[in-house]
């Protein structure tokens, strides 16, 4: 479980806030206060691992709060939620290292992409003792590939496509199969595995192939949030 401070003085947004992370699994809201003061005189008292900061508030402001952390070597990670659009302090809180940053207003989607993406990165972090190049560039670093596709392979249309990702989201939250996609959308199996290789191509799923003791291979699929911007070239 990830405990979370909120640190947001405007109380429509702070219970906005509140309510989308209640939504998330394996998030625990441990604090709500409304200025960097109380947040710094709780750091102390709860065990936090993420704190979704506003920028604008009265007296201190949220990159105050960013600086103390670094300064004192609080192994906090840190997502701003702000209106603040300007380059200047968006580049201040990126090499002040923060997961992500999000621009208000926003819609619950892009809340549960960057949430859902901090929490893949947290479970990859705390599984290993060293990477690979490759699982750093993924996982880590959010690299992109050199060469991205910009149109569907032969034989895939955009409205299945639409229909398997719409099942996608239904289902990935845990591993799934290419027989519960196909279920869901009621194409063949066959069919469905083109689709989701086409996504696999893309890093969007992962594939593991278990081999059972009868019957045919098993192909369990896991979603990767850091490539889900890239379907948005193909819905």
């Amino acid at each position: 479980m990830i405990n979370v401070m909120i640190v947001e003085d405007d109380p429509m947004v702070a219970e906005i806030n509140k309510q989308y992370l209640s939504k998330m699994d394996g998030f625990r809201l441990a604090a709500q206060v409304s200025s960097v003061d109380d947040a710094i005189r709780l750091l102390g008292k709860d065990d936090i691992q993420l704190i979704l900061l506003d920028i604008f508030m009265p007296g201190k402001q949220g990159l105050d709060l960013l600086a103390y952390l670094r300064k004192n070597e609080h192994e906090i990670d840190v997502i701003i939620i702000s209106a603040a659009s300007d380059l200047d302090r968006i580049q201040k809180a990126l090499r002040y290292g923060v997961a992500d940053y999000l621009i208000k207003p926003f819609e619950f989607e892009r809340f549960h992409t960057a949430l859902a993406g901090y929490q893949k990165k947290t479970r990859f972090i705390d599984k290993q003792e060293a990477v690979s190049q490759q699982e750093l560039d993924n996982y880590l670093l959010n690299r992109e590939e050199n060469t991205i596709v910009d149109e569907l392979p032969k034989g895939l249309t955009r409205d299945t496509l639409k229909q398997v990702w719409n099942a996608i989201q239904e289902l990935k939250a845990f591993p799934f199969s290419t027989d519960e996609v196909s279920n869901i959308v009621g194409i063949s199996r066959v069919s469905a595995r083109k689709y989701l290789n086409f996504l696999k191509d893309l890093g969007i799923l992962e594939v593991k192939v278990i081999y059972g003791t009868v019957g045919r291979p098993v192909y369990q699929h896991e979603f990767n949030p850091f490539k889900e911007h890239l379907i948005k070239n193909f819905l």
